[in-house]
């Protein structure tokens, strides 16, 4: 999972209304309109749904072709390994079962809403809804051939599954990505925003929502519940409008695809079910603040009650089935990758003995779950005793908080350098976790020292075992500060589901080959 998966401190926006827009711009196109940048009000183009029916459209054609391409390629190897159904029925019986295992896993796709806008760009839920559309549409084919008894779909099925949900994740992962960097060159895939509230409300949601255009919502203007206006008065940059007595009109006239209320004594629920009727005239939808940082969408649930709506936010829990599923996906996982990278664990041993003196291997003791403290294993990347010449080091550290880091670390061989450029030297943390000592995926193994120093908040991360990779390492490593690693650690620890391991490490090999903050 990416930086972007995590809503870094950004207060959550409900959607209390979903409408069609009104009007789009041909193109499409959506940047950020020029009342981001100063007091002056130009209008947009009305084109909030512009770009999320163009990348609609664009996963419906990229779903149908990776359906398409994992029927033909699932019918193929039946031809290779002479698994084809026989007799002058044969064919056209295959042929009708793929058509419709196609439609069937094409309307569960969008009748299970993988394509809502809502989810374009950020979180798992789009992920989550792809998984589970295929997991249904293949349980209901599997029911048909039963009841049919039509033996012969078995290996298509047993290719197609498998092969379909890679490509329908992948596929989507690279959509992502392409729609991410739009958003970071600021040409298109941005929502604008009107935000509604008092002054200090409306600076922070500016301030947060506009430092992150990742999170697809730019804020372009503000109006306050109360106080005198001033002329050309700006809160943060953004040019303040209006009042809430023309809320609609301005959010019409500056292309706002929503508008984000945050709660305050002078907005009541009479002034926000007034304000849902305007803005629905306007085609533009409603969205509601809650400061609730870094808690997982999954664990939210809205619960009606008379006169108002309660958030009900799932309790985090550290034992039970979740970590039992956990510990075998490790278990299974850490196997098999053990025997595919065993030539490779060789030829770097190989590579360490022969190239400095000392041991292979390093020991370093840290912190488990619940304060346990362990042997940590690592191919050996620095000379014997480097340990002992960190104090006459500390003037030249580059970490944050209680780490040592330097980019350029005397103490560090020709050889460790490669391994620590490409985290080659954790390879050996398989054994560790082979011996429940840590997770494929977990917040980051902190030192004996470092642990003394935490905070309550920082003690969260002891509530699990540590990991291999985490998202401290798919989102900067070592670039990271102190904080945000902390931050990261606590999120994970807090929030963690199967999917999100599974991401955790799919990202793993994109950030280790590129090397990127590692040091």
């Amino acid at each position: 999972m990416s930086a972007q998966s995590v809503d870094g401190g950004l207060p959550l926006l409900f959607p209390v209304q979903h409408r069609t827009p009104v009007e789009a711009s041909p193109d499409g196109a959506q940047g950020v309109p020029e009342a981001h940048a100063g007091p002056r009000l130009v209008a947009a183009p009305r084109a909030r749904t512009g770009w999320q029916a163009g990348y609609q459209a664009r996963l419906r054609l990229t779903d149908t072709m990776v359906v398409g391409a994992t029927l033909i390629a699932a019918y193929g190897s039946q031809l290779v390994f002479g698994a084809t159904p026989q007799g002058s029925l044969g064919l056209p019986l295959h042929a009708a079962a793929a058509l419709l295992l196609a439609t069937v896993w094409l309307a569960a796709l969008a009748t299970n809403r993988s394509y809502d806008a809502r989810f374009f760009g950020r979180g798992m839920s789009e992920y989550q809804r792809v998984l589970d559309a295929t997991w249904k549409s293949f349980s209901l084919i599997v029911l048909i051939a039963w009841v049919t008894n039509y033996s012969e779909a078995r290996p298509l099925l047993l290719v197609a599954f498998p092969l379909g949900m890679v490509g329908l994740v992948a596929s989507r992962y690279a959509w992502r990505q392409h729609l991410l960097r739009q958003r970071r060159r600021g040409d298109g895939g941005l929502t604008i925003l009107l935000a509604i509230g008092s002054r200090e409300q409306a600076a922070r949601l500016i301030r947060l929502l506009n430092g992150a255009p990742e999170q697809e919502f730019v804020v372009v203007g503000a109006c306050v519940p109360s106080g005198a206006l001033r002329p050309d008065e700006t809160i943060s940059g953004v040019p303040v409008l209006g009042d809430l007595s023309d809320v609609g009109q301005t959010a019409h006239e500056i292309g706002a695809g929503a508008v984000a209320v945050s709660s305050s004594h002078e907005i009541t629920a009479d002034d926000v079910r007034q304000l849902g009727w305007e803005l629905e005239r306007h085609g533009v939808d409603l969205m509601l603040t809650a400061e609730l940082a870094d808690v997982a969408v999954p664990r939210i649930t809205v619960s009606p009650a008379p006169g108002m709506s309660l958030l009900h936010v799932d309790t985090p829990r550290f034992v039970g089935a979740k970590f039992s599923v956990k510990q075998v996906m490790d278990w299974g996982l850490t196997a098999l990758l053990t025997i595919l990278v065993s030539p490779l664990l060789l030829a770097i041993t190989v590579a360490v003995a022969t190239t400095s003196q000392g041991p292979v291997f390093y020991l370093s003791h840290r912190v488990g779950r619940n304060g346990r403290t362990f042997p940590m294993v690592k191919f050996r990347t620095m000379y014997v005793g480097a340990d002992r010449d960190v104090v006459s080091l500390a003037a030249a550290n580059e970490g944050s908080g209680p780490l040592f880091k330097m980019r350029a670390d005397p103490r560090v061989t020709r050889v460790g350098r490669f391994l620590r450029r490409y985290s080659l030297d954790e390879l050996p943390q398989l054994f560790n976790v082979l011996r429940g000592h840590m997770s494929l995926v977990g917040p980051r193994p902190p030192l004996p020292r470092e642990v003394a120093a935490y905070e309550e908040r920082m003690r969260r991360r002891l509530l699990v075992k540590p990991g291999m990779t985490g998202l401290w390492q798919v989102t900067g490593r070592s670039d990271l500060s102190w904080e945000e690693s902390v931050r990261l650690d606590v999120y994970y620890a807090e929030n963690w589901t199967p999917f999100l391991d599974l991401l955790i490490l799919a990202q793993t090999a994109r950030a280790v080959l590129s090397g990127r903050g590692a040091y």
